[in-house]
C-alpha cells in the first residue's frame, strides 16, 4: 500500500512529535533517582571542589542527591573509564580537567575510551589558569625580565609542577617551547609541594593553581609575574596576563568540564547544561569559585564539543615535542 504524500507528510510530522513529547518527558521525569556525580581524581583537589559546589546546588534544585564518587588513578582514566560505561540516561556524569582530558591520549598512548566518541559533552562549569611565580631572590619583575635571565643562563632555571602531565607541567612546557627557552622542569606530587619548592627556592619558577599561589603572592613568599588566561584573575587583578605581556602564543585557560556517556539523551544533556550555567551563578558559589581562582561559565554543548576538539590536537603537539611520558 502507498500512502499519499499528504498522509506520509503527517506520518512525518506525527512521528517528529510523538519523539519530541516523548524526550520532553523524559526531561521532566529525570532525575528518577540519585545521579552518580564521577570525579576521576582524589577528594580536595580543584576538580573535586568544583564538582561538589555544583552537586549541591543541584540536588537543591533537581530534587534527587547528586553524589560524588571519588575515582583516583591513570590521570583522570580511570574515572573516564567508568562514566564510559555507565547509562546513558544521566544518572552519571563526569567532571574532568580539561586540559588533562585533552591531554591523556597522547600522554598515555592508549586510553580505555575516545574523548570525542565516548561522551556528549554537556557543559564548561568552570575556568581557571595556571600563575606564573617566581622566589622573590630571582631578579625579574616581569616575564620580559625573566625570559631575559633564562636565555642568559641556559639550563640554570627550574620550575615547579604539580606532577608530570599535569596543567602546570604542560603550561610550563607550552611557555618554554612557544619561547625557546632552556628551561627545566621538576615535578611534585601535588600543587601544594610544587609552590612550597619555589617558596623555599628550591625551584626559582612555579607554574601553579590560583588557588596554591594566591596565599604565597599576598603573603610575599612568591611574585606573580603572569596569568597564563585570556582575562585576568579577580583575585590578582593587578597581574597581567600573558596576551597583555605580548605573548598570545602562550595564552592557556584551564577548564573544568562537564560530560556524559554517549548517547544521553539530547533533553537530559539540555536540562543539565542549564541547571549547572545557573548553578555556578548563585552568589555564594561565584563567590566561592572566585576564591579558589575560578570564574563561572557558560559554555554550553556545541562549544564544549569544539573546544575538546581544538585542545587534543593543541596538547599532543606540545606533548610529543617535549618528549613527555606519563609516569
Amino acid at each position: 500500500m502507498v500512502l499519499p504524500r499528504r498522509s506520509f507528510l503527517h506520518l512525518l510530522a506525527g512521528g517528529a512529535a510523538l519523539h519530541a513529547s516523548s524526550g520532553l518527558a523524559m526531561a521532566q521525569a529525570y532525575p528518577s533517582r540519585p545521579v552518580r556525580v564521577i570525579v576521576p581524581f582524589a577528594p580536595g583537589g580543584q576538580t573535586d571542589v568544583v564538582a561538589r559546589l555544583i552537586a549541591q546546588k543541584l540536588s537543591e534544585r533537581l530534587g534527587k542527591n547528586f553524589y560524588i564518587e571519588n575515582a583516583a588513578g591513570a590521570g583522570g582514566n580511570i574515572g573516564a573509564a567508568r562514566a564510559v560505561q555507565a547509562e546513558p540516561d544521566g544518572h552519571a556524569i563526569l567532571f574532568v580537567d580539561g586540559i588533562g582530558f585533552a591531554a591523556n591520549p597522547t600522554l598515555y598512548g592508549k586510553v580505555p575510551y575516545d574523548p570525542i566518541a565516548d561522551f556528549e559533552p554537556v557543559c564548561v562549569g568552570a575556568t581557571t589558569m595556571q600563575v606564573l611565580s617566581v622566589n622573590p631572590s630571582v631578579p625579574a619583575n616581569t616575564v620580559q625580565e625573566l625570559v631575559a635571565l633564562i636565555k642568559a643562563s641556559p639550563g640554570k632555571f627550574s620550575y615547579s609542577s604539580a606532577g608530570v602531565g599535569t596543567g602546570a607541567h604542560l603550561t610550563g612546557e607550552l611557555f618554554r617551547s612557544a619561547l625557546n627557552l632552556d628551561l627545566v622542569h621538576v615535578p611534585y606530587g601535588g600543587g601544594g609541594p610544587a609552590i612550597a619548592a619555589a617558596v623555599a627556592g628550591h625551584t626559582p619558577l612555579s607554574f601553579g593553581s590560583p588557588a596554591a599561589t594566591i596565599p604565597q603572592v599576598k603573603d610575599g613568599k612568591l611574585r606573580a609575574l603572569v596569568v597564563g588566561g585570556a582575562k585576568r584573575l579577580r583575585g590578582l587583578p593587578e597581574v597581567p596576563t600573558i596576551r597583555e605581556v605580548g605573548y598570545p602564543q602562550v595564552e592557556c585557560d584551564a577548564w573544568i568540564g562537564v560530560l556524559a556517556p554517549a548517547k544521553t539523551p539530547k533533553e537530559i544533556v539540555t536540562l543539565l547544561y542549564q541547571e549547572i550555567v545557573r548553578a555556578v551563578k548563585v552568589p555564594e558559589v561565584e563567590e566561592r569559585l572566585v576564591s579558589l581562582g575560578f570564574e563561572p561559565a557558560s559554555t554550553n554543548p556545541e562549544e564544549l564539543a569544539a573546544l575538546i576538539k581544538a585542545e587534543i590536537p593543541k596538547w599532543a603537539n606540545i606533548i610529543r615535542t617535549a618528549n613527555i611520558k606519563a609516569n
